[in-house]
């Protein structure tokens, strides 16, 4: 789970819609890129570690296939959930790229504590004229404070990385 990055280039990050649902996280954005390059971020090591900070990433867009995302421990601790960072792991149990990937049995294994999950992350690319609408989804829920504090922490951390794939990749294709 990373932690949130805030504002992009000195602009606030509102150009994604968002919904904090009790039960998960749904983000919605549009990226002036290729779907194509859009879904294929969720897939690469490289990219990964650019937009979502991650220290390794062990992903292939194929049935069956890990989708294992780690994070560096940070040194803040949380109050409920310990220091963030450690591993996000589930398996790709649908996919029909480059539109959509469904990952099954998802855990986040914090670097302290238990784990939080199953859960299940949905990635949608759409095309929107020359570009791409993304839709992610994650959800799963257990009625305790570990869980309820993992979606305060994830769904804006989520939204934040999102913000910086969206840059990323508009800056990479040369949008304005």
């Amino acid at each position: 789970m990373a932690a949130g990055h805030g504002a992009v280039n000195g602009e606030a990050a509102d150009d994604i819609s968002s919904s904090a649902m009790r039960l998960g996280i749904d983000h919605t954005l549009t990226i002036a890129a290729p779907p194509a390059r859009v879904f294929g971020a969720f897939f690469d090591a490289g990219l990964l570690a650019r937009w979502w900070q991650a220290e390794q990433a062990i992903v292939a867009p194929r049935i069956l296939a890990p989708f294992t995302v780690a994070w560096a421990t940070t040194p803040h601790r949380d109050p409920v959930l310990g220091p963030l960072g450690g591993v996000f792991h589930g398996i790709v149990v649908d996919l029909s790229p480059p539109v959509e990937a469904f990952i099954a049995e998802c855990y986040w294994l914090p670097p302290e504590g238990e784990a939080v999950g199953p859960m299940a992350l949905t990635i949608r690319c759409g095309a929107e004229g020359a570009g791409c609408r993304l839709r992610v989804e994650q959800s799963g829920f257990e009625d305790s404070p570990r869980w309820r504090r993992y979606y305060e922490i994830a769904g804006p951390g989520l939204k934040s990385s999102l913000q910086l794939l969206k840059a990323l990749l508009e800056d990479e294709a040369g949008a304005p």
